[in-house]
């Protein structure tokens, strides 16, 4: 792989859609021992949307949005 004369590369498409990673992704390199890692930014927004993504769905309670507020406000 070549890197443009503005120091760009293109990442595989395999290796973007194993890991992840879109055009709004952050990564950054690692230069350890003489290698140069790249590597994922870990993005606490998109951790934030994963876990509330695979929760989506699961509630059973079989209450309307105004019933469950008025518990959690003590209007009962």
């Amino acid at each position: 792989m070549k890197v443009t004369t503005k120091g760009q590369v293109t990442i595989p498409l395999h290796i973007r859609e194993k890991y992840g990673i879109s055009s709004n992704s952050e990564v950054e390199f690692i230069d350890e021992d003489g290698n140069i890692y790249l590597v994922k930014k870990k993005n606490n927004h998109e951790n934030s949307r994963k876990r509330f993504r695979e929760i989506r769905g699961t509630a059973t309670v079989k209450m309307s949005t105004d019933e469950i507020m008025a518990l959690t406000r003590g209007d009962n």
